[in-house]
């Protein structure tokens, strides 16, 4: 559900008078995404989240779960985001959107990433492609289309940037809902789907910074609204999360050092950091020299760790290694200018 910050987005971007040319949706993502690309304005979206109530989307599978126990599909029956779903769309297909979209899934059988409403998978109705994309493992069954079952793409990528080298664009915008670094003491008291979420969203940030610590082309202007103390089904926050994706997007594009300039390349914003070792808290574990830029950190004749080079200039991926030290012995403050151009 913190893919409902993805309205604010919309919002902002509607404001600002800028609109993308061709949109990329997975998971929550992906009905808002299709929603906006079917002609329905943000203002629209935003009163349709701030409605949203759990029973709309996720009521539990009493009778599969009874009947079928461990084969049971998933927690939650598929009936309700259906409803939903077909009320938005009806059973309109990716050629007859007023805006280009992209929708991500995963073959359940092979493994696959699958983008729908690309070249030759453009012909099936919206409402099933987004069906598939928020078919989340173990929550909601997956849903089948042309005689294949397909689930959320988040399983291999919740940011799909990598379908964005299809469409040719000198400026790809990318929304980050899924990554948290939240500390949640009591998610081993919460049962198995709590654990299972949380394991969820550990996957997702891994992925994501996989995919984004090398990007290079096209340029990337990565916007992270703070959701990530927002649980996975979390209902009560609706209102939160739209303003916050909406103060996000306008504060970066207020921003003339956060946006790329022409011909550049890699992940924005960046910043200019100051990056020291507390010696007091450093106990040698090694875990910078592991998570963080090679050769950044060495050890010195007591074991604890130094930095060789302090000043760094960093996007918000490359800075996040620092949450891996145990002892948070690690610090970075912003040095002279807080976003850096890439002149």
């Amino acid at each position: 559900m913190k893919g409902i910050a993805h309205v604010g987005v919309l919002l902002a971007l509607e404001k600002h008078a800028a609109l993308p040319v061709e949109v990329v949706g997975s998971s929550v993502g992906s009905l808002v995404a299709g929603a906006w690309c079917a002609g329905m304005p943000a203002v629209e979206l935003r009163t349709l989240a701030l409605d949203l109530r759990r029973r709309d989307l996720f009521r539990i599978a009493h009778r599969d779960m009874a009947v079928k126990r461990m084969r049971s599909p998933a927690i939650y029956r598929s009936e309700p985001l259906r409803q939903l779903v077909t009320r938005l769309l009806g059973d309109i297909t990716f050629d007859e959107l007023k805006r280009p979209l992209l929708l991500n899934s995963v073959n359940l059988t092979s493994g696959r990433q699958v983008f729908w409403g690309s070249p030759g998978l453009s012909d099936v109705p919206v409402a099933d492609a987004i069906l598939a994309s928020c078919a989340l493992p173990g929550y909601l069954p997956p849903h089948e289309i042309r005689g294949e079952f397909f689930i959320d793409g988040a399983a291999v990528s919740n940011l799909p940037v990598a379908a964005t080298t299809l469409c040719d664009r000198d400026l790809i915008m990318a929304i980050d809902v899924g990554s948290t670094a939240a500390i949640r003491p009591d998610t081993h008291a919460m049962g198995f789907a709590a654990v299972y979420a949380r394991a969820i969203e550990f996957g997702i940030q891994t992925m994501r910074t996989a995919t984004l610590l090398h990007w290079s082309q096209p340029p990337l202007l990565l916007i992270q609204p703070d959701v990530q103390q927002v649980g996975l089904l979390s209902f009560h926050r609706n209102r939160e999360m739209v303003a916050e994706g909406y103060r996000a997007t306008t504060e970066m594009l207020a921003d003339p050092n956060a946006i790329p300039p022409r011909g550049a390349s890699g992940v924005y914003p960046r910043q200019r950091y100051a990056v020291q070792v507390i010696r007091e808290r450093c106990i040698g574990c090694g875990a910078c020299r592991i998570h963080g830029p090679p050769g950044l950190f060495a050890l010195d004749h007591g074991g604890r760790a130094f930095v060789t080079d302090p000043v760094q200039v960093w996007n918000p991926i490359q800075a996040e290694f620092v949450r891996q030290c145990p002892t948070k012995a690690i610090v970075l403050e912003p040095n002279e200018q807080e976003r850096v151009s890439a002149a």
